[in-house]
């Protein structure tokens, strides 16, 4: 029996993974010794948790895009909240080079709350078009709210300050 993949749907689901995957790839140079030697705080995720969160997490927020796509009339009848989607995927894949590529955990911060602000916006869009790809941001926005938590506590333990910068 042959087996029927739904195209819309897979790539709805990989779109955003492709991303999460060239992240990784940043995240892991920078593991040992830059993001170890980082002050965090003791409720910081174990590393390990990372991948599959954020794994499940780009195939939800994939699969919401197709259900928006889908119901909201493909891409001409749906452009804002599927523009939206973009700016917000655009915005999640730069932290990581931001944070992890660059180290410039400030930067990060500030990007990272616009991220925040634009899932927001995202949950309430995609809602309109479709209750349950609404309700699959909502998980996104927990993980994105732990992690501005998560990176303004790394900025705050680590910044530097001009003191110190001007000591060197």
């Amino acid at each position: 029996m042959p087996v029927h993949i739904n195209w819309p749907t897979a790539i709805g689901i990989i779109v955003p993974n492709l991303g999460g995957w060239a992240g990784a790839i940043i995240t892991r140079r920078n593991i040992t010794p830059w993001y170890k030697s980082l002050n965090k705080p003791t409720w910081t995720p174990p590393n390990w948790m990372f991948a599959p969160v954020w794994t499940s997490l780009y195939s939800s927020i994939g699969y919401a895009s197709y259900l928006v796509y889908r119901d909201g009339g493909g891409f001409e009848k749906a452009a804002i909240p599927l523009s939206i989607y973009g700016v917000n995927l655009v915005l999640n894949w730069l932290w990581t080079p931001i944070f992890f590529g660059a180290h410039n955990i400030k930067l990060a911060l500030y990007e990272i709350a616009a991220l925040w602000g634009s899932t927001v916006v995202l949950g309430i869009t995609f809602f309109q078009v479709n209750k349950l790809a609404g309700g699959l941001i909502v998980p996104y926005l927990a993980w994105n709210t732990l992690a501005t938590a998560l990176t303004y506590s790394v900025y705050r333990n680590n910044k530097i300050t001009d003191v110190d910068e001007k000591q060197k």
